[in-house]
Parts: C-alpha cells; structure tokens; sequence
C-alpha cells in the first residue's frame, strides 16, 4: 500500500458526526472528485475503508443515498453515482448553488466559518483528489481538481489558514501541492492524520541524520587522504636525506624522528607524538618533520 493509501485509512477512522462538518468534507469530495455537475456525481475509489464511509457521509451531510454504489465484496475500482435529478438539486442546493443557474463551481465560504469545518473541507479535499509521496522519497503533497475557479480558491483558503501552497495547471486539471516537509505535516494534521503527520517528521529526521553521517564519512575520507599524502612527502623528504647521506648528521632529535616515522608511516601525527619516550607534543612533531622537509628541499 502506498503513503497516500495508509494516509487516507487513517482519516477514514474519524467519526462522522456534526452535521455542519459532515456536509464540509462531503463538499470537499465533490468539488475534488471524478464529476460533479448538474447532471451526475460520480466518485471512484479502490480504498475500501473510503467507500465504506461515503455512504454514511453522505447520508448525514445531505440525507440521501447513492443511486448505484458497489456490492460490499466488489474489488478493483469501486464506483458511486447520483444521477436521479432530486436528489442532485438537493445537493446543489443545500450546497448554496441555485440548480436552475448553470453551476460554475466555487467555493461557498458560508460554509467553512467554522475552523471545524475548513479542517473537514480539506479532509475531503484530500480524499477527492489529494495524493502523497512517500516521505523516504521526497516531500510532495498535491491537491487535483478539474474546477479552475475551485483550485483557486483553495488556494486563497489555504493561505488564510497559514499554509501557503503552489499551483499549476496539468493536462487539464489544476493543481494545488506543497513542497515543504513542515507545510505537508501541519495540512495532515489539521485535517486529522496525525500519524502520517509523524511518520513524515521520522523521515525527516532519518534522512537528516543519514546525511550527517554521510557528510562526516566524507570529511573523515578526506582528513584521511590528507594525512596519507602528508605522510608520504614525509617520507620522501626522509628517505631523500638517507640517500644524501646527510640523516645521520643531523641532531638527535631530528633522527629519531626520521627513524620512528620510517617505522610508522600509516600513524597521524598524534598517534606518532605517542611513539615517542616520552611523548612529545602534536606541535612539537610537526615542528621537527617540518625541519627535517625543509632540509630535503635544499637537496
């Protein structure tokens, strides 16, 4: 099953209860669903536990039943449908649109001044049209309809509840998405999906966390590949100084540096300022194989 899937599962175990917030979401699902006009509503789904809370939301957002619905062990896609013509201008009526008018769909803010009731709006919004990518991938929620007027009064909707969206247009249908991971969690929780709202924070903070590590392997790989191109222009340098035959006239400080980094070639500087007895310190090692390249250079 898919993020958006399991998303939708957990809304539908909301109750449908107040008569004001059924009658938002099941306005949500219209104005996003496969059609609805003045002539037919058609809703199709393949999430069963939806089609199994459309027929209560409706019946107590307008009072009616559909005219077809599928048979409770139907699988595939499951198709719901009014066409009878009293039972639609009841609907656009109760909906605020005049059935005699040709219906231009917008949206009737009349109906959403309760916070309640704009949450339940776009949790139908969501289930007619909304669809979500998993978080482990890439944060993108999108919000599709075929109305323009409607996707762009959503749009205004949702930047009065503090969740600024983007919008495009698409093979005929408009479309209003989020891009930002926080915008995404703050929408599904206000809609009543706060377990998704979770999951995608979890992802956030994996990924967060995998490209942490990722960016200190990266710096340690490369204070590694510096410390092994150090040591061996060290090594250089010391063997150049043997070969001139000049190591064994240096002081003796400066040869038993040689001496134990010849020894050592794969230690850092601290392990090597270790090997020495007694220890001496990070600075004072590099002081003295900065001396003896220095010599080497003036071969």
């Amino acid at each position: 099953m898919s993020f958006s899937f399991d998303t939708k599962n957990e809304l539908c175990r909301l109750p449908v209860q107040k008569l004001c917030c059924a009658r938002a979401e099941a306005y949500g699902i219209l104005l996003y669903c496969n059609t609805f006009n003045s002539t037919e509503v058609r809703i199709i789904t393949e999430n069963r536990n939806f089609a199994a809370r459309l027929p209560k939301l409706f019946k107590r957002a307008f009072h009616l039943q559909f005219d077809r619905q599928p048979e409770p062990e139907q699988a595939g896609k499951l198709v719901f449908q009014i066409t009878e013509r009293k039972k639609l201008d009841r609907i656009i009526n109760l909906l605020g649109y005049d059935p005699r008018q040709n219906l231009v769909l917008h949206i009737n803010f009349g109906l959403l001044e309760e916070d309640c009731c704009r949450a339940s709006f776009l949790r139908g919004v969501f289930f007619g049209g909304g669809s979500i990518t998993d978080p482990l991938k890439r944060y993108h929620l999108e919000l599709t309809t075929s109305h323009a007027q409607a996707n762009r009064e959503l749009e205004v909707l949702l930047r009065e509840s503090g969740y600024p969206p983007k919008s495009l247009s698409r093979s005929g249908s408009f479309i209003t998405y989020f891009k930002q991971s926080d915008q995404i969690e703050d929408f599904l929780t206000l809609i009543g999906a706060p377990v998704a709202a979770m999951k995608i924070m979890s992802a956030k903070l994996e990924k967060d966390l995998r490209n942490s590590v990722n960016r200190r392997l990266n710096c340690d790989s490369a204070n590694l590949d510096k410390t092994v191109e150090a040591a061996q222009e060290q090594l250089e340098a010391i063997r150049g100084l043997q070969r001139a035959g000049l190591l064994d006239q240096l002081p003796d400080k400066l040869q038993l540096t040689a001496a134990l980094r010849l020894e050592n070639p794969e230690l850092t500087l601290s392990e090597l300022a270790e090997e020495f007895d007694p220890p001496v310190t990070k600075s004072c090692l590099n002081h003295r194989l900065r001396k003896l390249m220095e010599l080497a250079r003036g071969l």
